[in-house]
């Protein structure tokens, strides 16, 4: 054969492979509103960076006539390409072959690639379309699963892991993301669970629709599975491409600077969003947009857990971690869930070298018998465990209320933030002033011939002497008591002259964080 036949014989062998399950297959995915499996890494990377490979691969299955069936790419396509002109590596399963099933074949593929991510030191990219584990390749489609999840556990903490949720992901096929840094779903398309709706109604007899028990809206706002939640794929690839603005490559390096913005101070007075009544609300998210440059910030779960927002954020160019309390939801309480949403992130900025400010507007924990026997002592204890474990730059801002264990938890010197600073709004005690009164004037109180006006009296009492910034920063707890307005220049300061720091932890082979 000449090497024009063997060329013509390589461009019609690509040509099958590239139709993957076939034009008919392909007119199903696009009738459910879904992209193809090559169509979402293009759209997704920069315009002809993406670069395939194994594209001949076929799956090694004999039994149950696998042997006659041909499976292009056996349901994964795998390569490298660039987003925002930096090298990524990403796969993302064809559902249009095989329903995009994981053989042996297609695991090797997806593990081959994660093994280059981590050679190159680059974030790995994982697009989930999949009916899950082939079953006419047995026990070789589970330690398909087993080799990945394997990878994503040692490659956490060294390169950012993104999953895409872009179709079904069910059974052990969840773990992966799982295991990963950020989950991406869509309305409508994404869809998670261990056991599907049939399996329930046969087991448990309970009916329900595989979107109420899996959907994008159950896992963005319900379970806390999903970090980012999109109306469509092409919206969920923009919200990628802006996550990975705010993110280094990998654990040895810092995010990419950006130049430096001025916040629209217009819009986000900073002096104007508390307000005047310690009592009422207001939306942190106002705060954290006075403070960050251009008044940018990329909000994470969003949608769950709202009494904690968590977000990237730059001030002076820099990517910081912002975490603040939201006073506009359950008086922005540390409960169960918020504690999970804000200690998993303070994790991640610390693996990433991504300083964290601290935002604290709390009366403490969530007080319950639900909490309680849900075990808010020990999710409670991972934020705890978080903030002294980390040894990014921490900046912490009490800006309204810091009472009891919430003040302690939420970046305290205590836990060893690098500066801590208070405006002169704060409240810095055990408690609330009426808690307190009445647990420390109970006698006089109950003894007075008004006991409502004495508690009244009790209570200012207990605010002029314990509920102010000054007790805290007579003993040294709080660096300075700054006017709101300061905050920026405070922070941009304190994070430039922490930059460099150095912090000795005690030789172990890894803590034991109250999982």
């Amino acid at each position: 054969m000449s090497i024009k036949q063997k060329t013509s014989d390589l461009q019609r062998r690509m040509r099958e492979a590239l139709m993957g399950g076939g034009q008919q297959a392909i007119e199903r995915q696009k009738a459910t509103g879904k992209l193809t499996a090559r169509e979402r890494i293009i759209a997704l990377l920069d315009p002809k960076s993406f670069h395939e490979y194994d594209l001949f691969v076929e799956h090694a299955a004999k039994d149950f006539d696998m042997d006659k069936k041909y499976l292009p790419g056996d349901g994964v396509i795998t390569g490298t390409g660039t987003l925002a002109g930096h090298p990524v590596c990403i796969y993302a399963q064809d559902f249009t072959v095989a329903g995009g099933s994981l053989g042996w074949m297609h695991a090797k593929k997806i593990t081959k690639i994660m093994d280059h991510a981590m050679k190159l030191k680059v974030p790995i990219i994982g697009i989930n379309d999949s009916g899950g584990a082939r079953i006419q390749e047995g026990v070789n489609s589970l330690a398909g699963y087993g080799e990945i999840f394997y990878r994503n556990t040692q490659a956490s903490g060294v390169i950012p892991q993104i999953s895409v949720i872009l179709g079904p992901c069910a059974g052990g096929a969840v773990y992966s993301p799982a295991l990963t840094d950020f989950v991406f779903v869509v309305e409508n398309i994404s869809k998670m669970f261990i056991t599907g709706p049939e399996v329930i109604k046969t087991v448990l007899g309970e009916e329900i629709s595989m979107e109420e028990l899996g959907g994008a809206k159950v896992h963005a706002e319900i379970t806390g599975n999903a970090h980012f939640y999109a109306k469509s794929e092409e919206e969920c690839f923009e919200q990628i491409k802006q996550l990975c603005s705010y993110i280094p490559w990998n654990n040895m390096k810092k995010a990419e600077r950006f130049p430096k913005k001025a916040p629209k101070t217009k819009e986000y007075k900073i002096e104007n969003i508390l307000p005047a009544d310690p009592r009422m609300p207001y939306d942190v998210r106002h705060v954290i947009k006075a403070i960050a440059d251009n008044s940018e910030f990329l909000e994470v779960q969003e949608l769950f857990a709202a009494n904690i927002v968590i977000g990237f954020g730059r001030i002076n160019g820099d990517t910081v971690g912002f975490v603040a309390n939201q006073p506009l939801v359950l008086a922005g309480v540390l409960d169960v869930d918020s504690s999970d949403k804000a200690a998993r992130f303070i994790r991640y900025c610390d693996a990433f070298n991504i300083p964290l400010v601290t935002l604290v507007d709390l009366p403490g924990y969530l007080p319950g018998i639900d909490q309680e026997h849900a075990g808010v002592i020990r999710h409670g204890a991972k934020v705890l465990y978080a903030y002294s474990e980390a040894t990014v730059p921490k900046i912490t801002v009490i800006m309204r209320k810091a009472y009891g264990g919430g003040y302690i938890a939420m970046c305290s010197h205590h836990l060893r933030a690098d500066f801590v600073f208070a405006w002169p709004t704060a409240e810095i005690a055990v408690m609330g002033p009426e808690g307190a009164a009445n647990i420390i004037f109970r006698k006089e109180i109950m003894s007075a011939e008004n006991p409502e006006e004495m508690r009244r009296q009790k209570v200012e009492e207990y605010k002029a002497k314990f509920a102010n910034p000054y007790v805290a920063a007579a003993y040294g707890y709080i660096d300075a008591v700054i006017e709101p307005g300061e905050t920026r220049r405070m922070l941009m300061h304190s994070l430039e002259i922490s930059k460099d720091k150095i912090v000795e932890v005690p030789m172990k082979k890894h803590g034991i964080p109250p999982f």
